[in-house]
């Protein structure tokens, strides 16, 4: 529904809610990608700064952000 934008989607290996990204990522166009943080539910991906990943982000947001000021 939202193609062609890109998709990131972050989850936690031990997230109940994880099987929710698996299926949006199978169905989802290109570009997309999900990150399955290893040893983390769901909350921990809130507060815990050790175990969000903020390396995928920001190379996620800078390779697929547009600078407004170019459009």
């Amino acid at each position: 529904m939202i193609a062609p934008r890109p998709i990131l989607l972050v989850a936690g290996e031990n997230a109940h809610s994880r099987y929710y990204s698996e299926d949006v990522i199978k169905v989802a166009s290109d570009p997309k990608e999900l990150v399955i943080v290893p040893d983390a539910d769901h909350v921990d991906l809130y507060d815990q700064m050790d175990k969000i990943p903020f390396d995928k982000l920001t190379s996620f947001f800078t390779k697929h952000l547009v600078d407004a000021s170019q459009v």
